[in-house]
């Protein structure tokens, strides 16, 4: 079965992106059509840029980009997790992609990002030049939570609605077809 890993774009502290992947993450495994894993940009805790080599070169000296290069090769698809921050996605979400190169190559990546009226999707149109300089292939289909925060509990635990659940099942059965078919291409 395909890896799919959900990135938790934001390391700020209070974050909502935590919680919303949370619920994704379950909405991925109801889905069944991937082992899903969740990588959490706070705990991995990359520092900025701190490769002497490019990252076309894989010669890494650390053993955080090493651990980060092993979880991102292993995985065959990628959701991303993205607030917007004055209309573009966050920094730490910009570090991770750029510390790697070719573990990215032809894998699909959807976008679930959040904000106010918005709701992310500045952000989306950002990161999809970005993941595209990589090979990858970025889905049409996003899951855009407009005032998110009126989706999220006083246990701070995300609860989507029937419209918010039902655009994760698009984009993970869209997932699903589009790694079948750059499979081949990563072998």
């Amino acid at each position: 079965m395909p890896t799919l890993t959900i990135v938790v774009g934001s390391t700020r502290p209070g974050r909502s992106s935590l919680p919303i992947s949370l619920w994704f993450a379950e909405r991925a495994r109801a889905h069944g059509g991937f082992d899903v894993q969740v990588a959490d940009l706070a705990e991995l805790d990359l520092p900025l840029m701190n490769e002497p080599m490019h990252p076309l070169f894989q010669q890494y000296s650390h053993d955080h980009t090493k651990e980060w290069s092993t979880l991102v090769a292993g995985s065959d698809a990628f959701v991303f997790v993205s607030p917007e921050y004055n209309h573009s996605f966050g920094a730490p979400l910009k570090n991770a992609i750029d510390y790697l190169h070719v573990e990215w190559y032809y894998k699909p990546v959807g976008f679930v990002s959040y904000g106010g009226v918005a709701g992310g999707t500045r952000a989306v149109g950002a990161l999809k030049p970005v993941v595209s300089a990589l090979k990858m292939t970025p889905l049409t289909e996003s899951v855009i939570l407009s005032n998110h925060a009126q989706f999220i509990n006083e246990d701070g635990e995300f609860q989507g609605n029937d419209g918010v659940n039902l655009a994760a099942l698009g984009m993970l059965n869209e997932l699903a077809k589009m790694e079948a078919a750059l499979r081949p291409l990563r072998s």
